[in-house]
């Protein structure tokens, strides 16, 4: 997505950030330059606005539900399995 108007941060660059920024997962600066040209850019703040309400909705509907202990545990060891594994992987290009 484009407005068409020039911007100090790209509009697609913005939009692929609106979970980190309303999950409040980046870094204040990097909130800071969201905030920004959200404040600036209408079409990206209107379509900030439907994902603000989808996020909103999924939180009403589904909220209250954890994971269960035994699957958040499998999760968590999973995960360390897969750090390891890509820290110690080469890479190769194709």
């Amino acid at each position: 997505m484009s407005c068409g108007e020039p911007h100090e941060t790209d509009c697609n660059e913005v939009l692929d950030e609106v979970y980190l920024y309303l999950d409040l997962e980046c870094a204040d600066g990097r909130r800071e330059v969201i905030r920004e040209h959200l404040d600036e850019c209408s079409p990206c703040l209107r379509e900030f606005g439907i994902e603000q309400e989808v996020k909103a909705l999924v939180s009403r509907c589904c909220g209250d539900e954890t994971a269960p202990e035994e699957l958040r545990s499998r999760l968590r060891t999973r995960l360390s399995e897969l750090s390891v594994e890509a820290g110690t992987r080469e890479y190769l290009p194709d």
